[in-house]
């Protein structure tokens, strides 16, 4: 497993950025002996929310200052936290300060995704995704994201993510399987009133 490195040393002798990786690490552990025991379910993805909900809220090991956005960028930033040497469990921190909204699509893999601070507002969707691109997808919840909450799908979910900007937004975003490896990506293009390929890959 990759995972992130630091300094700042705290009471227990292990900087805030070892103290974050022995965090995630610890609900790794947990999340990959979830999906072992109980497969891929809505109820074992439950479970796999609830650990990374109790891993956001621990928002002293994710200080904005530790995630800075670039000032020259656009208002976002994406970084690896951990993965798996096979791609596998590939944990996202992303940030955001602006208007940010996607195209309903699906993932091909479970995802989860949990706050620390800021909102995230997403929509889960019904529809088929067909090769034709028969069923227009229509929206059946919407989740805010935000600390102490959180939202898991499946890897046929469709869902859309609406963030406003005036404040910091962060998220943790956890895949069972890394963006790198994921094929046959489907979104709904409002434009054509079809499905097509989505190939967006975040840019770390």
């Amino acid at each position: 497993m990759r995972a992130a490195t630091g300094e700042r040393k705290g009471e227990n002798g292990m900087s805030r950025v070892q103290e974050r990786n022995q965090a995630i690490a610890d609900a790794l552990d947990k999340v990959r002996n979830i999906e072992a025991e109980q497969g891929v379910t809505r109820e074992s993805l439950s479970n796999i929310r609830d650990v990374m909900v109790g891993l956001a809220s621990q928002t002293d090991l994710f200080p904005p200052e530790d995630f800075p956005i670039s000032k020259g960028g656009d208002g976002e930033a994406f970084e690896v936290l951990s993965v798996d040497d096979d791609g596998r469990f590939e944990l996202y921190m992303e940030v955001a300060d602006k208007h940010v909204t996607t195209p309903p699509h699906n993932h091909t893999t479970w995802a989860v995704v949990t706050g620390i601070r800021g909102l995230e507002l997403n929509r889960i969707y019904e529809g088929d995704g067909g090769p034709m691109g028969e069923a227009r997808p229509r929206v059946a919840q919407e989740i805010e994201v935000k600390k102490g909450a959180g939202v898991c799908m499946m890897p046929d979910d469709y869902h859309s993510i609406h963030i406003e900007p005036g404040e910091i937004n962060m998220h943790l975003h956890l895949y069972g399987l890394g963006f790198a490896h994921l094929k046959g990506r489907k979104m709904y293009d409002e434009s054509t009133g079809k499905y097509r390929s989505f190939d967006y890959t975040p840019e770390v």
